[in-house]
């Protein structure tokens, strides 16, 4: 058995927008394919060429698309009276970026899609998000933390734009 320790950067931005509206400017800024289909797609491409055409005609504005979306406030506050803060786990991402990475360091894989959290703090709405670049640092590939900056400005530029 092999360990590794990975030092994560966590970046966190807090709006003055309620929970909902930053919500809702994440989700406009990310495409929002029906996934069953778009697998589908991926697989029958023949050509890394295919999956990046496919990819262009489904990402958002930010160059991502939503994976899956869990919403943690329903189950942490069930059964609890007043307001429920919200709490929303988005995992986006663009299989294409996690390729090239993944090319260069397969366990690139085990870190994308990506997570924004989302939640509802009495400061304020809180978007946070762990940079893949800190994910992969400890694998010491230039080329995939080349590619991995650029996600984590894709993302970061997402945050800043639903956050402001």
């Amino acid at each position: 058995m092999k360990t590794k320790n990975l030092n994560v950067e966590r970046v966190s931005y807090v709006s003055k927008k309620p929970f909902r509206e930053v919500l809702e400017a994440l989700g406009a800024g990310i495409g929002h394919p029906n996934m069953e289909e778009l697998w589908k797609r991926i697989s029958n491409a023949k050509t890394v060429t295919e999956v990046e055409d496919i990819m262009r005609s489904v990402v958002g504005a930010s160059g991502l698309i939503e994976f899956l979306r869990f919403d943690h406030g329903t189950i942490v506050f069930k059964g609890k009276r007043g307001h429920a803060p919200g709490i929303v786990r988005l995992v986006t991402g663009n299989p294409a970026i996690m390729r090239q990475m993944a090319e260069h360091v397969p366990d690139a894989g085990s870190y994308a899609p990506v997570t924004i959290l989302v939640d509802e703090r009495p400061d304020g709405t809180h978007v946070s998000y762990d940079r893949m670049a800190s994910f992969l640092e400890t694998y010491r590939n230039e080329d995939a933390l080349r590619i991995a900056r650029d996600l984590d400005a894709k993302v970061e530029n997402l945050l800043v734009s639903a956050t402001n």
